[in-house]
């Protein structure tokens, strides 16, 4: 091999720069991605805890719905499940998230007051939605009033019913 040869060609056994990342490049990734989770998780849950909200607050205006059915036919709301379509109280209802209790102030009318009627939907423990400490329960009644509670039972009616 000419000496020209040698310059230009690599040495055998020598050590350049070998391709990838050094650790330095490597921990600005992980920093950076683990930034990203930290906004990203806690966003997606919330996002999921509101879509869950929706299906139980769906559930309850369906099943106001039903009793308004019931009571153009009969002329008194009812708290019987099976008049409504169901099998038996409570009723699980928004993807297996949230439970319906059977009606309370189911009320005949009289001659002074109207029939009355109140459906509330609460998340059922262990499943998640129980940690949504904004909308621990959703509440309707005959008149049309749409209520909610917060994990210390104070009205967040404006922050669940929107």
């Amino acid at each position: 091999m000419s000496a020209e040869n040698m310059a230009t060609s690599p040495r055998r056994g020598s050590r350049g720069r070998s391709a990838g990342f050094t650790l330095i490049e490597l921990m600005i990734t992980v920093v950076i991605a683990t930034i990203l989770l930290s906004i990203a998780i806690p966003l997606y849950l919330h996002q999921i805890r509101e879509s869950r909200r929706t299906d139980a607050r769906s559930a309850l205006l369906d099943l106001a719905a039903r009793e308004e059915r019931y009571f153009d036919s009969n002329n008194a709301y009812t708290d019987v499940a099976t008049n409504l379509g169901y099998v038996s109280w409570p009723q699980t209802v928004g993807s297996g998230y949230y439970q319906i209790s059977k009606p309370t102030n189911v009320q005949a009318a009289t001659a002074t007051t109207p029939a009355t009627f109140t459906l509330t939907a609460t998340p059922i423990a262990g499943k998640g939605q129980d940690k949504d400490t904004d909308c621990q329960s959703f509440s309707v009644t005959q008149a049309g009033q749409d209520t909610s509670t917060n994990s210390a039972s104070a009205d967040s009616s404006s922050i669940c019913w929107r």
